[in-house]
């Protein structure tokens, strides 16, 4: 693609639209047009982020002028709660863009938003139509090429996904009674403060939250479901909050299948990272948030106890990243015939 794609971001005062607008900015085939933020309204986006060239002279605009924003750009990034995305989303599609949602407003089918989302989907033929898409698990990439509206995975549904599929897929665990307990960043709690999240609270200590009701376990079922894999049971999750910024780290568990050795474990790991360029695979004990943490890599490791029949996959990755912003750049990458490292490969991180 010789010419660049104009994007807009709505929301781009969040982490996950930060997180976008620095990718975006340096990406080969995208030029930013657009940045909606009533926080931000009226400012220069280089003023507000360490982003350099055409897109730091970027003028925010309010979410109320964002409607006549769509119609100038290709690709929408709608980094916004469930509701909002849900109302902007078909005005953008109207106008001829084609929109990436980093929300949940289009993750879940249409019976399950009352019970996870506290409210009933106000347009049942958008979701209907939504492509969702986690592009190594749901494999999908047909789809993507003309899909209007693509729903981009939740950070925790990333790498829990990306921790059981490789061993469900070759028969090393059975597909129920699978147990994740996962730990984010601060991060992933979004920008909006509160006392829970301020300093004094989250450091030094370490804390599980919304247990058993997190709105995320529904979409780390159907997402299995969505990659293939048949029977898959009620999945018990669990989210923790770290005192770290950023980054994923998801514990999975599973009952090994008869026969089945620790070396089945971690050959599944190898074969599934194959030809996937973000995925590597390590030792049990190598999966670790500094070789991640601002990049869009997926780093698995696993492991497996013949005598106590379970097998345990493991995954890392930046929430603002590949649970976020650079899942949704792959996503766009795919949708317009890129390749799906395009502006995604040069994230190296900051590990010493």
């Amino acid at each position: 693609m010789n010419t660049q794609v104009p994007v807009g971001i709505v929301g781009v005062s969040g982490y996950s639209g930060m997180e976008l607008a620095r990718i975006v900015s340096r990406h080969p085939n995208f030029r930013l047009v657009s940045a909606v933020s009533d926080k931000w309204a009226g400012k220069p986006l280089g003023d507000m982020l360490p982003i350099y060239g055409n897109a730091a002279a970027v003028r925010c605009t309010t979410q109320a002028e964002a409607l006549s924003v769509f119609p100038s750009v290709g690709i929408v990034f709608l980094c916004t709660p469930a509701e909002v995305s849900i109302e902007l989303a078909a005005p953008a599609i109207q106008a001829g863009a084609r929109v990436v949602d980093l929300s949940g407003g289009f993750r879940l089918p249409l019976d399950q938003f009352p019970r996870w989302y506290g409210f009933t989907h106000p347009n049942p033929g958008l979701l209907a139509d939504a492509i969702y898409s986690m592009p190594e698990a749901t494999e999908n990439r047909d789809a993507l090429k003309t899909a209007k509206l693509v729903a981009n995975p939740g950070c925790y549904p990333t790498a829990s996904v990306l921790a059981l599929l490789p061993l469900l897929r070759a028969g090393v665990i059975e597909a129920r009674g699978l147990i994740v307990d996962a730990k984010s960043g601060t991060t992933g709690a979004g920008r909006k403060g509160s006392e829970e999240l301020s300093f004094s609270e989250v450091d030094g200590d370490f804390r599980a939250y919304r247990v058993l009701k997190h709105q995320h376990t529904p979409e780390i079922e159907r997402t299995l479901s969505l990659a293939g894999i048949a029977g898959v049971g009620k999945v018990t999750f669990t989210a923790h909050l770290l005192p770290t910024r950023r980054g994923i780290l998801a514990t999975a568990y599973g009952r090994l299948c008869p026969g089945k050795t620790t070396a089945d474990a971690q050959a599944a790991m190898r074969t599934f990272v194959a030809d996937r360029p973000f995925l590597r695979a390590t030792g049990a004990e190598q999966v670790r948030l500094q070789a991640v943490v601002g990049t869009n890599r997926v780093l698995l490791g696993a492991d497996a106890d013949p005598e106590r029949e379970v097998a345990i996959g493991f995954a890392a990755i930046d929430n603002l990243v590949k649970g976020a912003a650079g899942q949704a750049v792959q996503n766009a990458n795919l949708m317009l015939g890129l390749d799906e490292t395009a502006g995604l490969d040069l994230l190296s991180g900051s590990a010493p």
